[in-house]
């Protein structure tokens, strides 16, 4: 058969309605294509894609290009039913989102891959520009989890979350033996649109809404979060726990006499990163010895557990329960570096004079067998002196000041670089015996976890600079320099505040607003503000920095148990300890790094979203509840507040607010009374109160209580009206 048969087959079939994006392979067999003349196939592929007649998308799946004119996007709807679409970065810019009526959404549903045809450009005056989807290109999920109920004798599920407007109809009740009430997985058969309430069926059913796990199981069904490990990843892991055999060190640095540590929360289940340090009584050098879990040795590149390790890309660390990357047999027994084992491990060994200068680096197939397990508590009580630290060894006691030492040298030498340190703070809950949310707390951002954090970083700039210099591509840990234009913004803002700000792209003039602003009320205030002006990090082989660290080389290595970059590293630096040789593939390292940072992402979210759940069924019980917050976000039509012993974010609707008339300054993220004077802005402390929880949507609202008097601040600036 010739290519100009095949191509014709290929756009057949991709202009075939309900055609859903297929791999090449996947596409060959749909089209009946015999081994034999697959050659030919990807020749047609190609010719097409050298034509822009179709296109790759998401994991390399074939689709139609689009239209000239027309733009590819990611559709995001409202709970209005006004859809936005972010188009595609064109050479790595950015477009500002174009607006879409209800009624010219068709079916698209929040996050699936739209063509949009450009009705209205963007005007003057921030006018948003606007469009009408003219083909879903790619769904981003088929799947729902949502509440089932009946109305006269159908059922209907309402999805979680502001995705639909309407409940979807699922046909007879009881499908599936679900009850009113229960949380459901459903199919979406047919997406709804402006005329159409849309179908699905019950796939599967979670149980009662508010039983305890059932709200676990929704975000993990919601996110599609992978629970059970294929038969054969497992087989594997049995294999490697059969054969591995503690006294075989061949081909491996003994480090097993080696006062070796390891300092983890006091949660921790797996342990992938341990410590030594030894210091030169006559030079004042110091040797640090960074060790990591070699998972690699235990899942060589392409085994089941390498296939399954990559799809997952990372574990994710939910509300009292993890998902790991690996099966526990390796993540929690033979990869774990647990006290007193030996464990296989990749070694970074660095040199120090006594001011932090690196004197040199070297790598090594290692063992080793951690002395001791502490938790930071433990490490942070032995340092202060308090009475209950534990009771150690002279030469273990010694180690963890000596590392004290090393660590806020090193600190300080990262900060003169230009490092940024922002504080945000984290929370964390706890629970009563039934596994409700019975309050929470801040986790500490003490010198115990930045003793660590700071070792950790030094092996990471080490490995990469490493690998830089034999000229391998690899997955970096990638922060981009900000948009100027929102550095600007936050400059803007700052001065607002009374702070000095004379170049918005010098980092040591950002850190300097950070360090003048500890002390005074507005803190919160700036470190949101900066936090909002800076890029997301990402996993790619583009050699672009990491802008926050500072940092012109720097990759992910030290948590290989539970990131797919850090083995990917691992990898590299073994093939290199074996055969002084090294190589990889960019172009596959991008598709690799692609699908890392979205599983990152995913991960994330549904931690995000599963700690909200918890907190709004704690807050469902409480209205009337008062809480101290902090002002997170700023619009015209309010702000949203976060607690601070419950971190539950909610909406202060500006109906809400005291009697007056509010004008809304987005450069300096503030609405203020006109009449009164009453102004709330990011960062501000506000007590609040709350009004009303919507489980099924997800939704928080507040109403404003009181500000505390605020001190130290610049005079406010008369509105010219």
């Amino acid at each position: 058969m010739n290519n100009n048969t095949y191509e014709n087959q290929i756009l057949a079939a991709l202009q075939r309605k309900g055609y859903s994006p297929l791999k090449p392979k996947a596409l060959a067999r749909a089209l009946g294509i015999p081994t034999p003349e697959y050659r030919e196939f990807k020749r047609a592929l190609k010719k097409l894609l050298t034509a822009g007649q179709i296109e790759l998308g998401r994991n390399d799946t074939v689709r139609l290009a689009p239209a000239a004119g027309s733009i590819v996007g990611t559709f995001r709807r409202t709970s209005t039913g006004t859809g936005y679409v972010r188009p595609k970065p064109v050479e790595g810019k950015a477009s500002p989102e174009i607006r879409i009526s209800e009624r010219h959404t068709l079916d698209a549903a929040t996050g699936d891959t739209v063509l949009v045809k450009l009705v209205e450009k963007a005007g003057k005056q921030d006018r948003t520009a606007t469009g009408r989807v003219v083909r879903v290109l790619e769904r981003a999920t088929h799947d729902f989890v949502g509440t089932y109920h009946e109305r006269d004798g159908t059922g209907y599920v309402r999805i979680d979350g502001t995705v639909f407007s309407h409940s979807i109809v699922v046909g007879d009740a009881g499908a599936k033996g679900a009850k009113a009430d229960d949380k459901v997985v459903i199919e979406m058969v047919r997406f709804p649109s402006e005329s159409d309430r849309g179908e699905g069926v019950i796939t599967e059913v979670l149980g009662p809404r508010g039983q305890p796990g059932v709200d676990t199981l929704s975000i993990i069904r919601a996110f599609a979060l992978p629970t059970e490990f294929p038969e054969d990843a497992k087989e594997e892991a049995r294999l490697a726990s059969d054969t591995f055999n503690e006294d075989d060190l061949a081909g491996r640095e003994d480090f097993t006499k080696t006062l070796i540590i390891t300092v983890d929360p006091a949660t921790a289940r797996d342990f992938d990163d341990a410590v030594a340090l030894s210091r030169d009584p006559a030079t004042g050098h110091y040797e640090l010895q960074v060790h990591i879990a070699d998972v690699g040795h235990f899942a060589p590149p392409g085994g089941p557990l390498d296939r399954e390790a990559r799809r997952r890309a990372t574990s994710v660390y939910l509300p009292q329960r993890v998902i790991p990357m690996f099966p526990e047999l390796i993540s929690n027994h033979l990869a774990s570096l647990q006290q007193d084992r030996v464990r296989y491990v990749k070694s970074v060994v660095i040199g120090y004079t006594a001011e932090g200068q690196i004197t040199g680096v070297r790598f090594a197939n290692g063992a080793i067998r951690n002395r001791r397990r502490f938790a930071y508590e433990e490490v942070l009580a032995v340092l202060e002196g308090k009475p209950e630290a534990p009771a150690l060894d002279p030469e273990v006691r010694d180690l963890l000041f000596r590392m004290r030492d090393l660590a806020m040298t090193l600190r300080e030498r990262r900060r003169k670089r230009g490092a940024l340190e922002l504080n945000m703070p984290v929370a964390e809950l706890e629970y009563d015996e039934q596994g409700r949310v019975s309050g929470a707390h801040f986790s500490s951002d003490d010198v115990s976890h930045q003793i660590i954090e700071e070792f950790m970083l030094q092996a990471n700039e080490a490995v990469a600079e490493h690998l830089f210099s034999l000229g391998v591509p690899f997955l970096r840990r990638v922060h981009p320099d900000p948009d100027p234009r929102k550095l600007e913004a936050f400059a803007i803002f700052a001065r607002s505040l009374g702070y000095r700000v004379t170049q918005e792209q010098d980092r040591h003039g950002l850190q300097r607003v950070l360090d003048l602003s500890a002390t005074r009320p507005d803190r919160h205030a700036i470190h949101y503000a900066l936090l909002r002006s800076l890029k997301q990090a990402m996993y790619s082989p583009e050699e672009e920095g990491h802008y926050a660290l500072a940092s012109r080389h720097y990759c992910h290595f030290t948590s290989p148990i539970r990131r797919y970059p850090d083995l990917t590293v691992h990898r590299l630096l073994n093939q290199w300890l074996r055969t002084g040789k090294v190589g990889a593939d960019e172009d596959e390292l991008f598709g690799l790094g692609d699908h890392c940072s979205k599983m990152e992402r995913r991960a994330e979210v549904a931690e995000r979203e599963l700690v909200k759940l918890k907190l709004l069924a704690h807050l469902e019980e409480r209205i009337g509840l008062e809480l101290d917050a902090t002002i997170t976000g700023v619009a015209d039509y309010g702000f949203y507040a976060l607690g601070e012993q419950l971190p539950a974010e909610g909406l202060v609707h500006i109906s809400t607010l005291p009697l007056d008339y509010y004008w809304y300054d987005e450069d300096t993220h503030t609405i203020e009374g006109q009449r009164h004077g009453h102004r709330f802005r990011l960062g501000d402390k506000v007590r609040v109160q709350v009004v009303r929880v919507d489980l099924q949507r997800r939704q928080l609202n507040f109403r404003f209580v009181s500000a505390p008097e605020r001190e130290g601040e610049p005079p406010r600036r008369k509105r010219q009206r």
